[in-house]
């Protein structure tokens, strides 16, 4: 494995155990079932790209493919009592020897390959340099001596510099024996077209509601069925993006600013300042970036309740389908709000630049939507 240091695990979402600690992935049983297909009919490629939104599974499904190929032994011939039957799923025994080693960050088998210290070494570097891919050199010649499986995760790739893309791109075009990469993938459209060309792709999809319940829960963080609605709608399907909402409180600040659209079109502005307070100050400034984040969101939910005559299939705040459908009761309304919400989003991307005031950032973005386009 790639070697250890004090700082905070890059591929690790705050709030929630790391991929290799997940037990279960919810969700995703039709990736799962493509790779163990391609797995037990002996087309195993050497390459793998894990592609969907951020938050999904993906880190999760590579720790899951690793632990199998390092723990499944390859299929047998025919013998006196026949060959054991093809593996039906890739779950790996929690008190499995590779299981443990993998959890403990010490299977000699697997390497992951992530961001790793700045030339200080006092904070992560903002890309994966070459520098850490030059070390899988030292990962073939010490774990080619046993001749078995070897497997290494790419986490994220989108975060490879040019000259790491490159040498990785290498590894893909000429793969050592029995090694496989899994590479995961937030934006494959930011990668080498050669490295995309060269893997075989496992698309995760967005959860749905059951699922995120299930997956919030084992992450500790259990939540109400209607919470878990709202979440996922928020989340756009994400168990990340539910994670931080949970972390920041998202669901509260979310209905606020329903209610303060819901007072539309008198603003109420001293509602939006009391908003604007909640999100200002020293140690605050993820939950302004969340609340931004949600004002863009509501101004779309409100393009599509126009546009398309229906307001959102599930609401993510009290009441909420009550005034999109009184805000945008039309196509003619939703283009308006169109229009509105991309004025918006620009605004709030030229203010955080400038690092404007957060309540009066808050103010200008709702009085923006209250302008007549």
């Amino acid at each position: 494995m790639s070697e250890a240091n004090d700082l905070p695990e890059p591929d690790r979402v705050e709030g929630a155990p790391h991929p290799r600690e997940t037990q279960v992935l919810f969700g995703q049983q039709d990736a799962e079932a493509e790779f163990l297909r391609a797995f037990t009919s002996d087309r195993l490629h050497h390459g793998w790209l894990l592609t969907g939104p951020r938050g999904v599974g993906k880190a999760t499904l590579a720790w899951r493919i690793a632990q199998f190929l390092l723990a499944t032994p390859p299929a047998q011939e025919d013998g006196l009592f026949g060959a054991p039957p093809p593996p039906t799923s890739l779950e790996i025994a929690p008190d499995h020897p590779v299981a443990r080693r993998v959890a403990a960050l010490s299977e000699p088998g697997l390497f992951l390959l992530r961001r790793g210290p700045n030339d200080k070494g006092d904070k992560l570097a903002a890309e994966i340099r070459v520098t850490e891919v030059r070390k899988l050199k030292g990962f073939f010649a010490l774990s080619a001596a046993d001749g078995g499986r070897r497997v290494v995760i790419v986490d994220a790739a989108d975060e490879l510099n040019v000259n790491a893309a490159n040498a990785i791109l290498k590894l893909l075009e000429e793969p050592p024996a029995n090694t496989t990469l899994l590479l995961v993938s937030h934006q494959p459209s930011r990668l080498l077209p050669t490295i995309r060309s060269r893997c075989r792709t496992l698309r995760l999809t967005p959860l749905n509601p059951e699922d995120m319940a299930s997956a919030l829960q084992q992450a500790g963080a259990g939540v109400a069925p209607e919470q878990a609605g709202a979440l996922t709608e928020l989340s756009a399907g994400s168990v990340g993006a539910a994670l931080r909402l949970l972390n920041l409180d998202g669901l509260t600040l979310y209905a606020d600013l329903v209610g303060v659209l819901a007072s539309l079109p008198h603003l109420d502005r001293a509602r939006v300042m009391a908003l604007a307070e909640s999100c200002t100050g020293k140690g605050r400034e993820a939950r302004l970036d969340l609340a931004l984040t949600l004002i863009d969101q509501l101004a779309a939910r409100l393009a599509r309740c126009g546009v398309t005559g229906a307001p959102p299939a599930a609401e993510a705040a009290p009441n909420e389908a009550q005034i999109l459908l009184r805000l945008a009761p039309d196509a003619a309304a939703g283009r308006s709000w169109a229009a509105r919400a991309q004025a918006v989003g620009d605004r709030a991307r030229h203010a955080r630049a400038v690092n404007v005031d957060p309540a009066q950032l808050m103010l200008d973005l709702f009085l923006g939507l209250q302008e007549p386009v």
